[in-house]
């Protein structure tokens, strides 16, 4: 009889994971994707929206077409529960699914309740929808020009997007005519500039603090955010930062109903797992992507996030799926790859400047790492953007 394989969630993780075990297996096994959406999206250009470059049909396709291509059935409908005794998978629909392997892989939901008003005073654009309403917000703003304040609250692990919007914003306000007559203030939980999250690069620091330089853009570091009024922001040291508009990337979460199983999730929702991408208490039962909690080697003054980005989701999905598929040919599983050992990649966009992040390891210590600066970075992203998201509408899951 043929295995059953059910992917929670249809984005870089998951489309990525059904895919590969399909491949893998020459289409010898059943594989199913479930999700609360239809469309794939590439998160990385959301940084783009709000300013007008982007609009959602750039930045999304229909998932349906390519798991028919792929021989993967589709089911659009969340989850609502996992039992792993009788192995099956509740949807909000009402059916009830079988699997013998399952992957999960539904992201993030924002924990803007951790921040008192974040939800009716900031905008984010950690979500297509919350983007699109940033893109109002700064439609109004350029009526009314301000102060404006771009971070990454406290527990939050998105850094990348909260610098590139913020440099986007700056470019902006030049091509508006504005720069030098606000206050760009940026305000960070990171312990120092260029963290990021995965603790920095060499001479990361230097590097980035020259673009806050040229850019006449003001920062705080290591700072907590108190509150979130109509007009400023208040941390928990008392300072108050008045703006006009804000953007705050908040803490993510796990989806609720993976807390409603014992021993599944921490305490935000995140799935406990191994370097295989199992999960620790089901060997049948795997996390990938911004759905698996990673814990970081270090503490901050400031608590933060590690970002789960694009490509390292990628390679957790690949090692799960080779996993499964040694599994269903009655192997062991064995291949491994604990994130701090995944390649840190990223392309930084400025607007018309960027910066490239390459390092051997997502974590120190490291042999090599290296900030590159440069124009020639937001063409890179440019192209990046194109390629990627041909490459997961036609299901080309094993180009780099």
């Amino acid at each position: 009889m043929r295995k059953k394989v059910i992917v929670l969630g249809a984005n870089f993780g998951g489309l990525t994971a059904a895919l590969s075990v399909k491949h893998d297996l020459h289409g010898d096994v059943d594989v199913t994707v479930v999700s609360d959406r239809d469309y794939f999206l590439f998160n990385p250009s959301l940084i783009w929206l709000p300013f007008g470059k982007r609009n959602s049909s750039d930045v999304t396709f229909r998932v349906e077409p390519t798991f028919d291509k792929g021989d993967v059935d589709f089911e659009l409908s969340a989850a609502k529960g996992i039992d792993p005794v009788s192995q099956t998978v509740t949807l909000e629909n009402g059916k009830v699914l079988t699997y013998d392997y399952l992957v999960i892989a539904t992201g993030t939901r924002n924990r803007g309740e951790a921040i008192e008003g974040f939800a009716e005073n900031s905008h984010t654009i950690t979500t297509l929808e919350s983007a699109i309403k940033t893109g109002e917000a700064w439609k109004r703003y350029l009526d009314s020009p301000g102060d404006i304040v771009i971070g990454a609250s406290q527990g939050a692990s998105c850094f990348g997007a909260a610098y590139e919007f913020l440099f986007n914003t700056s470019y902006q306000l030049k091509k508006a005519g504005l720069r030098g007559k606000v206050n760009l203030t940026y305000l960070t939980s990171e312990p120092f500039l260029g963290h990021f999250g995965i603790g920095g690069m060499p001479h990361g620091e230097a590097i980035v603090g020259k673009f806050f330089k040229n850019q006449g853009i003001t920062f705080h570091v290591n700072k907590s955010i108190s509150t979130i009024d109509d007009g400023a922001i208040t941390t928990t040291d008392g300072d108050v930062l008045k703006n006009s508009f804000s953007m705050i990337v908040p803490p993510f979460s796990g989806q609720s109903f993976l807390k409603e199983l014992a021993g599944l999730a921490d305490q935000n929702g995140f799935v406990k797992v191994k370097d295989s991408y199992q999960t620790e208490l089901w060997d049948n039962i795997y996390a990938v992507g911004l759905a698996a909690a990673v814990t970081a080697p270090w503490k901050t003054p400031t608590p933060i996030g590690v970002p789960k980005t694009g490509f390292p989701t990628e390679q957790m999905a690949h090692v799960a799926a080779k996993n499964i598929v040694h599994q269903i040919k009655g192997e062991l599983p064995s291949v491994t790859k604990a994130f701090a050992d995944i390649p840190a990649v990223c392309i930084l966009d400025a607007g018309n400047n960027g910066v490239l992040i390459l390092a051997e390891k997502m974590f120190p210590p490291r042999k090599h790492g290296m900030l590159i600066p440069g124009p020639q970075n937001h063409l890179f992203k440019l192209a990046f953007e194109k390629y990627f998201l041909w490459k997961m509408r036609n299901g080309k899951i094993t180009l780099p």
